[in-house]
């Protein structure tokens, strides 16, 4: 059986800027239809170059987009019709009400006037009692929230969030995520970028990295932390050890001598062998005072990544 069309297909795209920047070299990237994708890099990487270039804010020096069936270049309004952005920045006009900026923004991309979608979007992000209130007047968070709801007024089937929790308090954060699987649920594709890389492996169901305008990888999250990840089995001890016994290389001692450590990893790394370490220790004759095991993160795991060339990759 075939598998669907991806609703955003990248081909090629490039972005060199008149100094000679190159921000994207060579990008290629499918979008799964109805999937959480988070775009992962350090600061400088191209993500807001590539979503900018999506959206049509910022100019490809070359590269074919495709989204929901619409070429970005030649169809530029149907394919943009199709997109909603959150953008970093709170740029929005501040001398107009919560009600009317919405509105406008849903006649912008060429949609019928619909009071009852505005106010079911108003409502979900509590911006209801706040309707008719001067954009100005509204705190941070609140801000953010109407930049949410003018990225939904148009129903979009795509929804880029760039680093849309920057900044916002917890209950916001909590809010927007709730939000985030509710619109998966409805359809809706969501690609986010974001610092707080723990919300990415909370939320998303493929992980990308990008590193120096070039996709380092792009992987299903949890094959993504079975290929990297690491687990590692710490025993501590109740007196401390001068020196590992004799054949036992693949065993970590710290410093201090207290903590003795085994770490299995790369593809299906699972639990290491605890039953193999434990008959060692009883051996030696090595009293135990605790036992933990803790396993790599998706932040370890990017931390690693980034400093690793894409044709050095396993």
């Amino acid at each position: 059986m075939d598998s669907p069309p991806p609703i955003l297909s990248i081909t090629g795209l490039t972005k060199t800027y008149a100094s000679g920047q190159t921000a994207l070299a060579g990008v290629d990237l499918s979008i799964r239809r109805g999937e959480i994708f988070a775009l992962l890099g350090p600061n400088g990487a191209g993500k807001t170059t590539l979503i900018g270039a999506v959206c049509g804010l910022v100019r490809p020096s070359a590269g074919r987009i495709v989204a929901d069936g619409h070429d970005v270049e030649r169809d530029f309004r149907a394919a943009r019709s199709r997109i909603g952005l959150v953008p970093q920045e709170l740029a929005t006009d501040m001398f107009e009400t919560v009600w009317a900026t919405v509105n406008f923004s849903r006649g912008l991309f060429g949609r019928r006037a619909d009071s009852g979608h505005v106010e079911r979007v108003l409502r979900e992000l509590s911006l209801w009692e706040k309707k008719d209130a001067v954009i100005s007047s509204l705190s941070g968070g609140m801000k953010r929230r109407v930049l949410i709801a003018k990225a939904l007024a148009h129903e979009p089937t795509i929804l880029f969030l760039d680093e849309p929790t920057a900044g916002v308090d917890v209950e916001l954060r909590r809010d927007m995520w709730a939000m985030v699987r509710r619109l998966r649920g409805q359809g809706v594709t969501i690609i986010l970028t974001t610092h707080y890389i723990e919300e990415a492996e909370e939320m998303a169901d493929r992980i990308g990295i990008i590193n120096r305008g070039r996709l380092v990888l792009v992987e299903e999250k949890e094959a993504l932390m079975a290929r990297f990840g690491r687990t590692r089995l710490s025993i501590n001890l109740k007196a401390p050890l001068v020196a590992l016994p004799p054949g036992w290389g693949d065993v970590e001692l710290s410093a201090d001598g207290t903590t003795l450590s085994v770490v299995q990893a790369g593809a299906g790394a699972g639990e290491p062998d605890i039953a193999a370490l434990f008959r060692r220790v009883a051996a030696a004759g090595l009293e135990i005072a605790g036992v933990t095991t803790t396993r790599s993160s998706l932040e370890d795991i990017f931390v690693e990544l980034v400093g690793t060339p894409a044709e050095d990759l396993p």
